[in-house]
């Protein structure tokens, strides 16, 4: 990993997928500079999203929550890069897309919470938990960023 460099977990929502949206989310990490370490799709497990989401369990839209995640395949990403896991979710926008702002992913491309098209680690420790549940270690590629030298002073 470079200097300073963390990884967080971004994933893509099923809404997200649904609308074509991957690659420009994909886009936009890159375009910033944050290096891609990790990538799969898949229909998540009731059970792994039920971990994912462990902290939401006594909230009453937490069965609607499951029963949406699990209604189509998710895009798992591991992103690397300096302050990644804070200036990702600024790039994601607010949880409530109505309250981001133009330019952030959800300020484009939602409207409404419950379908706010993406996920991203809220912490660094959160990230290392999240790479975990949802990437095998070999699943995660370490490997030199030539473009470093032109991102990084």
């Amino acid at each position: 990993m470079a200097k300073n460099a963390e990884r967080t977990y971004i994933m893509v929502k099923p809404d997200g997928v649904q609308r074509g949206l991957v690659g420009n989310i994909i886009s936009r990490f890159e375009k910033r500079g944050y290096q891609l370490c990790g990538l799969k799709m898949r229909t998540a497990s009731k059970e792994l999203l039920e971990e994912h989401y462990g902290e939401l369990k006594t909230k009453a839209f937490f069965p609607g929550l499951i029963n949406f995640m699990t209604s189509g395949p998710v895009v798992s990403m591991c992103w690397q890069g300096k302050d990644v896991v804070k200036q990702g979710r600024a790039m994601l926008g607010e949880t409530d897309p109505l309250k981001s702002k133009p330019g952030s992913i959800r300020g484009d491309y939602c409207i409404d919470m419950g379908k706010n098209v993406c996920h991203g680690s809220d912490s660094v420790e959160t990230a290392q938990d999240e790479i975990k549940m949802w990437f095998k270690p070999d699943e995660v590629v370490d490997y030199s960023l030539t473009a470093y030298k032109d991102i990084y002073e």
